[in-house]
């Protein structure tokens, strides 16, 4: 008998580990992470290692766990993240538990500074995820530095105003103390509807160059492609919604993007190395079919889903 191999799936909120067989394909494992955590939305998420040079890469679904380029070691390390994103959280969201993998996540990206967020913003999304962990702000419950352990803020926004640390935890405490009688879910939601509208949310931005040979970023994400300067990832300087793309395809390190008026231009741009343009094109395709899938009436399984979510959020206004 072949000796099983050891896999460890860091989930944002777990770890959870397998032994898999040398056969056992991509669809396979993302099948039993995804049984064992109760998710039914499965097709945001995906499972994430890190290549040989050091890129993270999306494991392929349809081939076998150990041909893909995964570093032979015990155990096989993969990170369980959302791939895609929702145009609106509030609309495309359905299970609670989506919904708070979303939030550590995004939670995460805010905090590391991954997706830049404004001082202000921060402040606010940092009471909704109180809320989320501690429930209403109760004075006898709640004493100064109840927030102190607590990780809110990136370091940035603390560098940028030069606040103590018990100065930010008012700004917070005034905050939660707002939020009175919110559900925790709720707060996740809430945290999550203004975090959607941060300009870095969602977007996989890829290293790229134009004809000219100027460097550029190109930002993928739930509406379209973007294209944006060097030195700013915040303000695209052009934008291609998915409306209005007829086709994306690449040669070697050259991808192309036809707009369906025929009267625009193509847009060309080079990529750093063919296997970047392979995992460009993989992500267009995924937030392309999921934008069409969002444009037609919902399946059984979602009406399903929906009629579920429906009822159990009902449940626990009832138990309040």
């Amino acid at each position: 008998m072949p000796k099983p191999i050891n896999v460890r799936v860091t989930m944002v909120d777990a770890e959870l580990e397998f032994a898999i067989q040398q056969n056992t394909t991509g669809k396979q494992l993302f099948d039993q992470v995804v049984k064992t955590t109760g998710l039914r939305e499965i097709w945001y998420f995906g499972l994430q290692y890190m290549d040989g040079k050091g890129y993270p890469t999306w494991l392929k679904l349809n081939k076998k766990v150990m041909s893909q380029e995964v570093k032979k070691e015990n155990p096989v390390q993969f990170r369980f993240l959302a791939k895609f994103f929702p145009e609106d959280v509030s609309e495309d969201l359905i299970q609670d538990v989506t919904q708070k993998l979303f939030f550590l996540q995004i939670k995460e990206g805010i905090l590391s500074d991954e997706i830049y967020c404004p001082p202000e913003t921060a402040v606010l999304l940092a009471s909704y995820s109180v809320q989320a962990k501690f429930g209403d702000y109760t004075k006898g419950v709640h004493k100064s530095g109840y927030l102190l352990s607590e990780r809110l803020l990136s370091h940035r926004v603390m560098e940028q105003h030069k606040l103590s640390k018990d100065q930010w935890e008012e700004r917070i405490q005034v905050w939660h103390e707002e939020h009175h009688g919110m559900l925790k879910e709720d707060a996740m939601l809430e945290y999550l509807k203004i975090a959607q509208d941060l300009e870095m949310y969602g977007v996989n931005y890829f290293d790229i160059k134009n004809k000219k040979g100027t460097e550029l970023w190109l930002g993928v994400d739930a509406q379209g492609l973007n294209i944006y300067e060097k030195d700013d990832r915040l303000t695209p300087k052009i934008g291609f919604p998915w409306s209005e793309i007829r086709n994306i395809s690449f040669n070697d390190k050259k991808f192309i993007i036809k707009p369906i008026d025929k009267k625009s231009p193509d847009f060309v741009f080079l990529a750093r190395r063919l296997r970047v343009n392979k995992r460009i094109l993989e992500l267009c395709m995924g937030n392309h079919e999921l934008y069409m899938k969002r444009r037609r009436p919902d399946s059984i399984e979602v009406q399903q889903m929906k009629a579920q979510a429906q009822e159990e959020k009902q449940q626990r206004q009832m138990e309040r």
